[in-house]
């Protein structure tokens, strides 16, 4: 037996997995892109060593964080995880803020062309008029462009990727080249949560973290790394180098790492609401647990 638990960032669902998890004795497998990485611990608010000593943890301390982690990593964690728990006999929980990847498990991905350095430069220059960008897909690839926002810059460059690379209408290319789901069915759980209950959680989420030490975490993955992973562009990094370089005071670093985060949790509030086509489950954090228990309790 296995099921996801998703929703917002700082919405509560780690330490709902966990309480679950202890209960049930299951397996985790995290759904959180910062905390595949090995010494981002503050920033990603993963378990601590002693929770995860307790409750196998897969998708955590995977990766340095200047090594690249993809969904083809992240499907081959999936099946560690199942395969784990099957040996167990105890279920599998999904749990996490990224649900880009459950996505992936149960709707099966396309594939997508490695770009050359000339076609990829080609994509920058066609992307610094992004109107005109935007015009031309919907011009040439009507289909793919019913998914796409004018100002969708992420979408936009994957299509030019692959259109430069391939020369193929991408709707084509990636209907053409889709795989079959990894999951066929999965009960999933969505905590749902007033905004502004959700700001109130992300606002003492920071605090706690920059008391934790989230200024030195940074500072140390910084000498170590330097600035360019892709890792040191996310939340609650991105706002500290800027309080390193002086374009920002301690008390603005933290709201701004607030706001970013509220601005994330509306993503993937949207994310959640229009890719899971199945029936979600969705109930507030406090009544979660015990629907999450009821449905256990059926297959045990």
């Amino acid at each position: 037996m296995q099921f996801a638990l998703i929703g917002t960032t700082a919405c509560g669902k780690s330490d709902l997995a966990l309480d679950a998890a202890k209960d049930m004795g299951a397996v985790i497998l995290s759904l959180d892109s910062l905390s595949v990485y090995r010494e981002i611990d503050i920033v990603s608010a993963k378990p601590s060593k002693e929770q995860m000593s307790n409750i196998k943890h897969y998708g955590i301390d995977v990766i340095a964080p200047n090594e690249s982690f993809n969904v083809t990593i992240f499907f081959d964690l999936y099946q560690k995880a199942a395969a784990d728990a099957k040996k167990k006999d105890v279920p599998l929980i999904i749990v996490g803020g990224t649900s880009f990847y459950l996505k992936a498990l149960l709707s099966g991905l396309s594939d997508r062309p490695l770009v050359n350095d000339e076609n990829q430069k080609k994509v920058t220059r066609v992307l610094r008029d992004i109107s005109s960008a935007y015009e031309n897909i919907t011009h040439l690839d009507p289909a793919y462009a019913k998914n796409v926002e004018k100002n969708d810059m992420y979408r936009m460059e994957k299509w030019y990727e692959i259109y430069y690379e391939t020369g193929e209408i991408p709707s084509l290319f990636l209907k053409r080249t889709k795989k079959e789901p990894i999951i066929q069915e999965l009960p999933i759980f969505e905590i749902e949560t007033d905004k502004d209950i959700l700001r109130q959680r992300i606002t003492v989420r920071t605090r706690k973290m920059i008391e934790m030490g989230l200024v030195d975490e940074v500072a140390r993955l910084e000498k170590k790394y330097t600035r360019e992973p892709n890792c040191m562009k996310s939340i609650g990094i991105k706002e500290v180098i800027e309080y390193f370089d002086g374009l920002c005071s301690l008390s603005q670093m933290e709201e701004k790492i607030i706001q970013n985060t509220v601005k994330l949790a509306k993503r993937q509030r949207t994310f959640n609401k229009t890719q899971f086509m199945q029936p979600v489950i969705k109930k507030p954090l406090n009544e979660m647990r015990e629907e999450i228990l009821s449905f256990a309790g059926k297959y045990r």
